[in-house]
């Protein structure tokens, strides 16, 4: 058997069976409610076409929530699954959905009581949407099966058909890693998920995004300009929150040859900052330099430009500055 659950069957569970599966109080979403979802660790439960109308889930461990009165249950497929696709409609494409479901005889009419990873049939439709899932079933991967496609017409192109519908879950007090479905409600303030670029906790009301530790970038320099004014290092950025909001923060020094003319036009930049490093208006602040305070753009374009003013000499320091990227 490949598809293992625990607390499942009347006669109990092996001790293989308890060694294998996820065990322990999971994260939850109400009082008496497991967040569902696939446990994070190397490939679990990937998908991969293995045949004109086949696909193959991977192993891997999930939990698969019931009705609040089921409980939860933990799951492991120890062993490949390769599932046949229904050929196409003649007229309509659908979406499949790939599921891990539980049936329980206790609480279904199915008159089973096992686990079993299964392709749950969209309806053809001009327009396919996903279909509904019956209770205790966890959405793993959508198929997108076209009119008329089967194994003599050459079968699904799986390099496009599939669709990673894979959530997360983690142990209670665990941090959620990032997958399909991220904007869910936490459950309790503290909690923690991965939002892709960082962490974010839940305050009781909504998200709120951590400052990230982000490490410095170089930028290089347009003509005329060296690093290393009034011995301030090298001009790097970085990238990082400040309570939500995205902000750009510099460092370093330039210098130049003649006093008070600087080179390009005061563009230090030879390549400009990338996108997520812009920000949303023309932002100007004030900057220490020789012989005067001094303006900063930080351009839209991602140019950073000095403005110069009588009695400038040779240098211009970056370090301190920080503003928004946002408008």
């Amino acid at each position: 058997m490949t598809v293992r659950s625990g607390w499942l069957l009347s006669n109990g569970q092996t001790r293989e069976d308890t060694r294998l599966v996820p065990l322990g109080t999971m994260a939850p979403e109400t009082a008496m409610v497991s967040r569902d979802g696939v446990i994070a660790g190397g490939t679990a439960l990937a998908a991969t076409g293995v045949g004109p109308m086949q696909v193959q889930i991977g192993v891997g461990r999930a939990l698969v929530q019931g009705t609040e009165a089921q409980g939860a249950y933990p799951v492991a497929v120890t062993a490949p699954e390769t599932l046949s696709v229904v050929d196409g409609n003649a007229q309509h494409p659908r979406i499949d959905a790939v599921v891990l479901r539980v049936l329980d005889s206790l609480y279904d009419t199915e008159e089973q009581t096992l686990a079993r990873v299964e392709i749950v049939q969209g309806p053809p439709s001009a327009t396919p949407a996903p279909p509904s899932l019956p209770p205790a079933t966890l959405r793993l991967w959508e198929i997108a099966v076209p009119a008329g496609v089967s194994a003599g017409t050459g079968g699904i192109a799986w390099s496009s058909a599939l669709a990673d519908r894979r959530r997360y879950t983690s142990a209670y007090g665990g941090i959620i890693p990032r997958g399909w479905g991220t904007s869910f409600v936490g459950a309790y303030p503290g909690q923690y998920r991965d939002n892709g670029a960082g962490l974010d906790r839940w305050d009781g009301a909504a998200w709120q995004t951590l400052d990230p530790v982000i490490g410095w970038t170089a930028v290089t320099l347009a003509s005329g300009y060296t690093n290393n004014g009034n011995a301030q290092g090298t001009v790097r950025y970085r990238r990082l929150m400040v309570g939500g909001v995205p902000h750009l923060q510099l460092r370093g020094g330039v210098s130049w040859t003649t006093s008070g003319t600087l080179p390009n036009s005061g563009n230090v930049l030879a390549t400009v900052l990338p996108a997520n490093c812009r920000p949303a208006a023309l932002t100007s602040l004030p900057i220490a330099a020789g012989g005067a305070d001094i303006k900063l753009d930080a351009q839209t374009s991602g140019q950073l430009r000095l403005i110069s003013v009588a009695g400038l000499t040779t240098w211009a320091a970056f370090s301190g500055v920080q503003y928004p990227l946002d408008s």
